[in-house]
């Protein structure tokens, strides 16, 4: 509970102490809540879906000396091997020079006389194995730096995100904020169903998440808020796997509706039904008490307690509809600064200077995993659902030992167990595909039991007055993590496990840096610097 301001008789009393002592932690309100904005948060999913509709097609050389006049022919004939050497990966862009002789050729028959099998040209048009993706229709042959770069689009576009959704969720609401990036979701997306040519795609892309990747963000703080604390970890877990659950729906409709600009509409259209949450949805009550919007509060505040059928004293209601006072200390941190605040205190830069390398770890695994899971066999959506789907195990495990065992085990543990998945996965034959893929899902799970941990531990390691700030700061930066994981299948092109190696050097790094923050298990959360500045020195 924050410091109480006496004003007269009547106290300012926090909203975490009125939702424990009296409308309830988690009543119907809530619940009736979590449901309405796990919508959204599913949808928030559906910005992934360049893992298909940019999705890798095996492609070789056309050759049109043996009759081929389009880019969807037999991709395998028999007389394939005549015309370019044989191919040691899904895709080829190397044939052999064709000779200036006559014979009768067939898509039947091709001769080897027909070639020069020593010398190899690039190829100039190409033959597909399906048509199920941009690389198809846009001709991206050879290519994949190009075709990679939609999730790199993709990933800069979130970045960008957060100080448009931070900005007109302060000033606008929640509501707004919600209501807006869902509308910019669907709108943009469904557009990019239309794209006709593939620079209209990536423009589109980046649109996209610019614009509707506020999504999650805008959700999340509607399940986080509303809540009392003993359900805040609970409610992030549910959160966080809604998004997994639209991160499966994603993968089912990619596998029902192949064709990608379809999968594109059936995904996107039923978006714009979030427009009616502007009548359906209250507001923040925590967003209209630090607006001091008093009148729309007192209406919702009645609001959740008719539904929880619990009641709220009006002494709770004037502490709560009561102005905070401004003290000497906010004033003198106002003066400071943040900047000027953290080079100041030595504890607080280093937490300022790690943190935001555990987050771009994470991310950075997190999305290669998912993004690397098409490759694993044939069956890219079945491969898909799987590598999504066991995140949502990972999420609620951190539940259940955040509180037991603490975040420092929970964390080091979560990225030592991912780190040596990653490492072990390179070394297993391919012939072994399901200890492949056994190991490949605990991998993701570890990663997923430190995504869910790492925005609470984030939040107990910095300051009231300066967390939404820092941790925004460490999410930022990290990032980078979700920018460089689509570059990642790129790699395999040099050698097989440079991704996997990758996604483990840098868990074992963040791993051992765990160990140079404090235990934050059982501790207050910090109200000022002096308190963030004294975890871990003294148990008390």
């Amino acid at each position: 509970m924050e410091d109480e301001i006496k004003t007269g008789e009547i106290k300012r009393i926090d909203l975490d102490d009125v939702l424990v002592n009296e409308l309830g932690q988690f009543g119907p309100f809530q619940l009736r809540y979590m449901v309405l904005v796990s919508i959204p948060l599913i949808m928030s999913a559906f910005m992934s879906e360049y893992i298909f509709s940019a999705a890798a097609i095996p492609h070789r050389c056309r050759v049109p000396e043996c009759g081929e006049d389009s880019k969807l022919v037999r991709f395998d004939p028999d007389w394939l091997t005549n015309a370019m050497p044989e191919r040691t990966s899904a895709s080829t862009c190397d044939r052999y020079r064709p000779r200036d002789i006559s014979v009768n050729i067939s898509l039947d028959y091709c001769p080897a006389d027909l070639f020069d099998s020593s010398v190899l040209v690039g190829c100039d048009s190409f033959v597909y194995a399906r048509d199920n993706s941009v690389v198809y229709d846009f001709d991206l042959g050879c290519q994949e730096f190009l075709r990679v770069l939609a999730g790199t689009l993709n990933s800069v576009g979130t970045l960008l995100v957060l100080p448009i959704t931070g900005y007109v969720s302060d000033r606008f609401g929640r509501r707004v904020a919600l209501i807006i990036s869902v509308f910019n979701l669907a709108l943009i997306g469904l557009i990019r169903a239309f794209s006709v040519n593939y620079n209209m795609y990536l423009a589109l892309q980046i649109l996209q998440t610019t614009l509707g990747a506020g999504t999650f963000s805008s959700a999340y703080v509607f399940a986080a808020e509303l809540v009392g604390p003993k359900w805040r970890v609970v409610a992030s877990a549910t959160a966080t796997s809604m998004f997994a659950t639209g991160q499966v729906i994603l993968g089912g409709v990619a596998w029902l509706i192949q064709p990608w600009r379809y999968m594109i509409m059936a995904l996107h259209i039923p978006c714009f039904l979030i427009i009616s949450y502007y009548w359906i949805l209250s507001e923040s009550i925590r967003w209209l008490l630090s607006k001091q919007r008093f009148e729309e509060a007192r209406t919702v505040l009645e609001n959740i307690a008719r539904v929880n059928k619990t009641q709220i004293s009006e002494k709770s209601m004037q502490g709560l509809l009561m102005p905070p006072a401004v003290t000497a200390e906010s004033a003198k941190q106002n003066k400071d600064g943040l900047l000027k605040t953290i080079f100041k205190s030595k504890i607080l830069l280093r937490r300022v200077c790690t943190t935001p390398i555990w987050w771009i770890t994470t991310t950075f695994v997190y999305y290669g995993l998912s993004i690397n899971s098409t490759s694993l066999s044939d069956t890219i959506y079945l491969n898909y659902i799987l590598t999504v789907a066991i995140e949502i195990p990972g999420f609620y495990t951190a539940v259940f030992i955040l509180d037991r065992i603490g975040r420092k085990p929970t964390l080091s543990a979560g990225f030592f167990f991912s780190a040596a998945c990653n490492i072990a996965f390179v070394f297993i034959p391919s012939d072994l595909s399901v200890v492949r893929l056994v190991v490949y899902l605990a991998g993701k799970f570890g990663i997923s039991l430190v995504f869910t941990s790492l925005y609470l531990y984030t939040s107990e390691l910095y300051p009231t007055e300066f967390r939404h700030t820092l941790l925004a700061f460490s999410s930022m930066i990290g990032r980078i993590g979700s920018i460089t994981a689509p570059l990642t299948p790129v790699l395999m092109d040099y050698w097989h496990g440079i991704p996997s190696m990758m996604f483990g050097g840098m868990a074992i790094l963040s791993g051992l840096l765990i160990f140079t923050q404090p235990e934050t298990l059982g501790t207050k959360m910090p109200d000022t610097l002096a308190d963030a500045e004294a975890i871990g020195r003294d148990k008390k």
